[in-house]
């Protein structure tokens, strides 16, 4: 049987320290240097759960992980390459995750007898051969980084911050990137701060780059060459998830001209939208922070039936908060966009961890039959053009809707294209009727669904002779008026669910993004497993399996197609970050046998995890038929 490797062609490294180590704003601007150089990337941000975990500790260990490549770019990387460990406990946490062979950058002034012990390290791991299978480079950075900034006159703990400053020069040394870049973002990021912190970050950045340039490292580090990637014409720049979702947001309001209120509460690792879109007013965006989960929804809803578009975002424990507000938009027939960046659970659960486990939620997570629409983002970039998808869906079915993304797509970054605004259409909502002093007509004009979207008017407090009142009660399906007949009920739940239905009828079918559209296998993702599947199906096909990939957008409804599509396989093998929700709702929806490969590690999906389901699941050495 043929072996499927994983991602090639490629450098991953990974940065690791305390939380205190600065260690994600070294992998951020790194990224940075990346997209600016052309390759083509992709970032982990690997957060520990503990806020303020003791000094030195394993539980405290933060590490940022990229994968950088002139090919395309799809992960963060399976095995590091290069690991650059800032403690003892960094190499403790990090070292299972190595290949062999892989370049390992220590700071030894942090070897020592105190922070073994901090780690429950029982002896020094250079001396008893445990990095004998790999490249390790001893520097003593944190003297390093004193002596550089010695002229300066910062104190010891003020110079010892800017250790990741020195650690961030001696790596683009080695990747031959620029440090004009950085000192243009760190002269605005410490405009504020006194100019010796400036300065001491400055220099160390200069005296990493010129140790690692000028010593005898140079004859051990290679220097990594990356190209410029393939990738389309166009300007981009690096972006997360959640700075996706807060432009494609932003952007939904231009299309639909109309203003967008922002309502939620701090929860990891949802609330970097709150701050993203806090920073966007300009663009017709107003934020609020409330003082709980449930009044942040009701606030939104608030929002959506003054004629703005009310949005809210939690993880998950916050969305079955927010549950009982979200049945009352849909109640009310108003617009909602709900976001939910996922992560581990249940309860608290892994709160800095990745998962896909709120899928039963978003479809089926309220009381009585209240079926929403719920669409998936595949990743950072894909964000953008899924919240502006996510807000014409709600505005056309006047609707609440879910986005669903995760902790690994929420924080993670990569390359994006700026998009050109003129090819998207604009979001169109449900036109008010005419001011009538009659009032029965006036409630049935403002009740008369479209009909093939199910949408009614969008009609807000102020609109002369359109007053009319709304809540959580049941209403008379064509007056708005509280109703407890029986029959009215019925008519009312089948339009609800006539309502989600007819999203199918708007949504582009189901395609194959890889391969056949029928065969011995098709692996389908939602969501942040598309990198991962990606790559492990362009591997097995070229290696000569007869596998395809499939990645569904739209979770409920599905494509019209998917059904029909699935059954053209002999198998379907579903990867999911969790114990296998999209594998049951399959089944449910379509009465498809599939089979599930799940991960509830809070680590994200390696390539080639899903490379050996695909070799267990499809003949080898089968010959790839060209597309049909």
């Amino acid at each position: 049987m043929a072996k499927i490797t994983p991602e090639d062609q490629s450098i991953v490294v990974r940065f690791a320290g305390d939380s205190g180590d600065g260690v994600q704003l070294l992998g951020s601007q790194f990224a940075e240097s990346t997209a600016l150089a052309g390759s083509d990337f992709s970032t982990f941000p690997d957060f520990p759960a503990e806020i303020r975990a003791p000094v030195g500790t394993t539980f405290g260990v933060s590490a940022f992980q990229i994968n950088l490549g002139a090919r395309r770019v799809s992960t963060a990387g399976d095995q590091p390459d290069v690991l650059v460990a800032f403690n003892p406990a960094a190499l403790k946490v990090n070292l299972p995750l190595l290949q062999k062979g892989a370049l390992v950058v220590l700071n030894t002034d942090a070897f020592n007898k105190r922070n073994f012990t901090k780690a429950n390290i029982a002896a020094d791991p250079r001396e008893t051969g445990e990095l004998e299978d790999y490249q390790v480079i001893e520097i003593d950075m944190s003297t390093q980084v004193l002596e550089a900034v010695k002229p300066l006159g910062l104190s010891k703990s003020d110079a010892e911050q800017s250790k990741n400053f020195w650690a961030l020069g001696a790596v683009l040394w080695m990747f031959g990137r620029s440090r004009d870049p950085i000192k243009d973002w760190a002269t605005k990021k410490f405009a504020k701060k006194p100019p010796e912190v400036l300065a001491g970050n400055l220099a160390a950045l200069d005296a990493g780059h010129a140790y690692a340039e000028t010593a005898e490292l140079s004859a051990e580090v290679p220097q990594f060459v990356i190209g410029d990637a393939d990738m389309a014409a166009g300007e981009y720049r690096s972006i997360t998830g959640a700075e996706a979702i807060s432009l494609g947001l932003a952007a939904a309001g231009e299309l639909a001209d109309k203003e967008i209120l922002f309502a939620g509460y701090p929860i990891t690792p949802a609330s970097a939208i709150l701050h993203h879109l806090s920073r966007m007013g300009e663009l017709g965006v107003a934020t609020f922070q409330a003082e709980d989960e449930i009044a942040a929804c009701c606030a939104a809803i608030g929002a959506s039936f003054g004629g703005k578009i009310g949005v809210t975002s939690s993880s998950g424990p916050g969305i079955a908060l927010k549950t009982e507000a979200i049945g009352l938009a849909m109640a009310a027939e108003l617009p909602l966009v709900i976001v939910n960046s996922q992560r581990g659970g249940p309860s608290t659960g892994l709160p800095t961890k990745t998962e896909q486990s709120d899928l039963y939620q978003a479809v089926y997570g309220r009381n009585a039959d209240a079926p929403l629409p719920v669409i998936a983002a595949a990743g950072p970039g894909d964000c953008f053009d899924a919240a502006i998808e996510a807000t014409r869906i709600a505005l056309r079915h006047m609707t609440p809707v879910f986005l669903l993304t995760d902790g690994y797509i929420q924080n993670a970054a990569g390359p994006w294209a700026l998009p050109n605004m003129n090819d998207y259409d604009p979001i169109l909502h449900g036109t008010p009727p005419a001011a009538n002093d009659d009032i029965e007509e006036r409630k049935r004009a403002i009740w008369n669904r479209d009909p093939s979207s199910f949408g009614r008017p969008w009609v807000t407090p102020g609109m002369k002779g359109l007053a009319y009142r709304v809540g959580g009660l049941e209403k008379d399906i064509e007056t708005g008026d509280i109703s407890y007949d029986a029959d009215n009920h019925q008519a009312m739940s089948e339009l609800r669910a006539r309502k989600v239905e007819a999203v199918a009828d708007f949504i582009p079918d189901q395609e194959v993004e890889q391969g056949n559209t029928k065969g011995p296998l098709a692996v389908v993702g939602w969501g942040s497993t598309h990198g991962a599947i990606w790559r492990a199906v362009a591997n097995a096909r070229e290696q000569g399996y007869d596998v395809a990939q499939i990645q569904i957008r739209y979770i409920n409804p599905l494509p019209k197609n998917l059904g029909r599509l699935l059954e053209s396989y002999d198998k379907v093998l579903v990867p999911e970050m969790n114990m296998g929700q999209l594998s049951t709702l399959l089944r449910d929806k379509l009465e498809l046998k599939v089979t599930p490969l799940t991960k509830v590690s809070g680590q994200p999906f390696k390539i080639t995890e899903i490379a050996d389901a695909i070799a267990a699941n499809c003949p080898a050495g089968a010959k790839v038929k060209a597309a049909e």
